[in-house]
């Protein structure tokens, strides 16, 4: 009876799926309405296109790639915890596969560094004269260089 109980507690995951793809799914929403809003804006006070609107409009749809890959983070945990846990028979894409908690893991990285490289553009688009803009970028390519180290070296640790 233990046995079973501690068998069926690997379901007590579906929170954490079930959490993280209503969070992908609401932000995915959220954000769409986000970037019509600014789109319209853009088009409704824009129309004499000025470098001011041009660049509001730039820092709010890189805002909105960065929340959606904060989604696709969301989705990613949700699919790979499904799939570890639940079901591994799930159909995906080759390279979405998930095995075990490393290759989640180096799922989560790589849209790490891409959520990190937005995070430097926005900031870029946004102050582009400021130069403490110096800082935010050396300390963004020093946390980008590690995961990129740990991938790299997962990658010939496979071989």
């Amino acid at each position: 009876m233990l046995r079973r109980a501690v068998a069926s507690s690997r379901y007590i995951v579906f929170f954490a799926i079930i959490g993280t793809f209503l969070a992908s799914v609401a932000l995915i929403v959220y954000e769409t309405i986000v970037v019509a809003e600014v789109v319209i804006a853009f088009l409704r006070d824009g129309a004499s296109i000025s470098s001011k609107a041009s660049k509001a409009l730039a820092v709010g749809l890189i805002e909105a790639v960065d929340v959606f890959l904060i989604a696709i983070v969301a989705y990613i945990i949700s699919l790979g915890l499904y799939s570890l846990f639940v079901d591994d028979t799930l159909v995906l894409p080759r390279w979405l596969e998930i095995h075990n908690l490393e290759d989640l893991k180096e799922h989560l990285l790589g849209v790490i560094i891409a959520v990190l490289a937005v995070l430097f553009l926005r900031e870029a688009v946004a102050r582009a004269a400021d130069l403490d803009l110096l800082s935010l970028a050396a300390a963004l390519a020093i946390m980008i260089a590690a995961l990129s180290l740990f991938l790299a070296l997962k990658v010939v640790r496979k071989k």
